[in-house]
């Protein structure tokens, strides 16, 4: 009997040891891979001109995938459990990261001010933060979830987030990450709250202030040049006026678009990456999707989104109890917040606000701690089939 139980144990270890979830597994690779050869045609002129080297960017975004991958493979075979004793101090390094831009360690790259240099690296603190507050504030709900039945314990479990959101905002001038810091918060919230009529109420509120914003900026109210945020209200409202200003950069990705037809030029047929759509590998590379790969390309990157977020949905839903549930739902709030917000900017639905694309765009510290995630979400589907 102690044998065959010591054999059913054995048995469990190596099944969470050998598990993987394969469609979640199989679309990140695949987006990952995308990523890469998107990454080399949307910025293989812009490098040659800039630094002699066409595969500049693809050189460093493929380290940073391969790091990450490995980052990934870490955290997809340890404990889940076993973060959440190392989480406020992951948390508090995280807040620390984000002032360590006002030292010397500061870095600006195309006039912002959000990057440490550690050695040969650069890190953007607000990636950290991103996943500290996914474990953290998981830890931090789970302690009081009995307490969300009132209003009070809603605000008391958004402090986690609104202190490092506040902290992105004032000390990067980061108002993007800074909104996808607090959306994940409460997305988080909502799942584990077991009443929602304040977030309707908060939903209600939001689109009013949102309205009446605009039809402020819209009716002339406000003097010009008074923030360059409402600026952006004004470009994004009408895009043509500011042409040659704020409202450039989505113009040309607009023309991209629109460019691509149904089926795209080819790919790395792109015309606007010749230095028409600013920083293409980034912020707006959907755009060049769109110009080489058409309305079949855009609607295929848009698909692989949707089985990732559908994914981590099931993994959430499957996990073995509540803390594993809410990690997933974090990162599952992150990746569809980001998506939805970076392919809104880019077809102009919402104001420039400089979002990445998950997997896709450029950018080395977001690979990183995205690919952490992923192994995060690996771990608890590996968990709920160890038992």
């Amino acid at each position: 009997m102690a044998r065959r139980q010591i054999s059913q144990t054995g048995n469990t270890k190596k099944n969470r040891a050998l598990f993987v979830d394969p469609p979640l597994l199989i679309v990140v690779i695949l987006l990952l891979c995308f990523g890469l050869i998107m990454v080399y045609s949307a910025s293989s002129y812009e490098a040659s001109i800039n630094f002699s080297d066409s595969t500049f960017y693809l050189r460093k975004q493929f380290g940073a995938s391969a790091l990450g991958l490995a980052c990934m493979i870490i955290s997809s075979k340890i404990d889940y459990h076993l973060v959440k004793k190392g989480a406020p101090i992951f948390y508090l390094l995280a807040l620390f990261s984000v002032i360590l831009v006002k030292t010397p360690l500061g870095m600006t790259i195309n006039g912002a001010n959000r990057w440490i240099k550690l050695g040969p690296l650069s890190v953007q603190p607000a990636e950290i933060v991103k996943l500290a507050l996914i474990i953290f504030l998981t830890g931090f709900i789970c302690k009081r979830k009995d307490e969300l039945k009132y209003f009070k314990g809603f605000l008391k479990c958004m402090v986690p987030a609104l202190i490092p959101a506040f902290m992105v905002y004032r000390i990067t001038n980061n108002m993007s990450s800074a909104l996808i810091i607090t959306g994940i918060a409460v997305v988080m919230l909502f799942v584990a709250s077991p009443r929602y009529w304040y977030y309707v109420l908060g939903v209600i509120g939001m689109t009013g202030a949102v309205v009446g914003l605009v039809y402020i900026v819209r009716s002339g109210i406000l003097p010009d040049n008074i923030s360059f945020r409402l600026d952006r209200v004004k470009a994004w409202l009408n895009p043509e006026a500011y042409a040659s200003g704020k409202g450039y950069q989505t113009l040309q990705a607009l023309y991209s678009i629109g460019s691509g037809g149904l089926t795209g030029k080819g790919l790395g047929q792109s015309i606007q990456k010749l230095g028409l759509v600013p920083e293409a590998q980034n912020d707006m590379i959907f755009s060049i999707i769109c110009e080489e790969l058409g309305l079949f390309g855009a609607f295929a990157v848009i698909l692989m989104f949707l089985i990732l977020i559908w994914r981590l949905l099931l993994v959430a839903m499957s996990a073995p109890d509540f803390f594993g549930s809410l990690l997933a739902v974090g990162v599952m709030g992150h990746i569809a917040l980001q998506v939805i917000l970076n392919i809104a900017v880019v077809t102009n639905v919402i104001p420039n606000t400089g979002v990445t694309l998950p997997f896709i765009s450029y950018g080395g510290t977001s690979i990183l701690f995205l690919m952490a995630e992923m192994g995060i979400a690996l771990n608890v589907s590996r968990a709920q089939k160890a038992d």
